[in-house]
């Protein structure tokens, strides 16, 4: 039983509040990262969109490709339009031996919408969610056939938010639906982190460590500020630096025989959290916690 350490640069290259992180480039992000220990990386929007560039790129850095975003709209669109709109990405990774597609739906999700409180986000019921768990399902079949694995990211701001809705997708959906389990995003969503995990734990194909504070998410809450707001105020870090025992969690990957990825995911203000020291830091607790759980850590 064995794991790699990837990071995303979001630390250092956010997608989603660019001038948070305008003095960082991803080239930095990219020798930062292999100079702390991290073997991958997921795909970054600033990175070269064609497969040949981000290969030479990748390699140029000496680390591979562990995942990507995927901005989905199967709740929208019929299965072959969500086909069409995500078959280049699926050949891209297959190509560049990715371990999986990290997959959410953002067709009406309040993520990047700096005025509206993650509060306000789109719900939808038990049978709406089961409805759209056999839909998304068969695009994770296909997926499946071409080699990629989907791995569904539940995210704060969108229809698969909180423990139920992860539950509730996971049942209705076919077993080619594999989930990317986050522990900041679950337990913002105000999920029982272990819960989850020891539930899901064969549907689990990719997970992210991602930890908070809890003061900010409660603020967020209560005062009715948006997930950007949030991320600007410093609701997640890394590993080691928030409130998860993150010594659990490996000890249940552990138990499960967990063999995949572990990935750092901690967009911050580089201003109050520097992107090298933080990520050293959320390095360095992987290390330790997976050592005490018995998880070996392969390049």
């Amino acid at each position: 039983m064995s794991v790699k350490i990837g990071i995303s640069p979001i630390a250092w290259q956010n997608d989603d509040l660019p001038d948070l992180t305008a003095d960082y480039t991803m080239e930095q992000a990219l020798k930062e990262a292999r100079e702390i220990g991290y073997t991958g990386v997921e795909r970054g929007q600033r990175m070269p969109g064609d497969t040949e560039g981000l290969r030479a790129y990748l390699d140029s850095n000496q680390i591979a490709l562990c995942g990507g975003w995927c901005s989905g709209a199967t709740l929208v669109n019929d299965l072959a339009a969500e086909r069409d709109a995500v078959r280049e990405q699926v050949e891209q990774f297959v190509a560049l031996n990715s371990p999986c597609i990290v997959y959410a739906e953002c067709s009406n999700t309040v993520q990047g919408q700096i005025g509206t409180p993650v509060n306000s986000r789109p719900k939808l019921s038990r049978d709406e969610v089961l409805a759209y768990a056999a839909k998304l399902g068969e695009l994770a079949k296909w997926m499946a056939d071409q080699g990629m694995p989907m791995a569904y990211h539940h995210h704060m701001g969108t229809i698969i938010e909180s423990e139920d809705d992860v539950n509730w997708l996971m049942e209705g959906s076919s077993p080619e639906l594999k989930l990317c389990f986050d522990t900041g995003h679950l337990l913002f969503g105000g999920g029982d982190v272990l819960a989850t995990l020891n539930r899901w734990g064969d549907r689990i194909q990719h997970v992210h460590f991602k930890d908070i504070r809890p003061e900010v998410v409660q603020d967020t809450r209560e005062n009715d500020r948006s997930f950007l707001d949030a991320v600007i105020a410093g609701a997640f870090t890394v590993p080691g630096d928030g409130c998860i025992d993150f010594q659990a969690v490996a000890n249940a990957l552990a138990a499960m025989d967990y063999d995949g990825w572990i990935v750092v995911e901690a967009e911050q203000d580089p201003a109050k959290a520097p992107p090298y020291e933080y990520s050293k830091m959320g390095y360095e607790h992987i290390v330790s916690v997976c050592g005490q759980a018995g998880l070996e850590i392969v390049s």
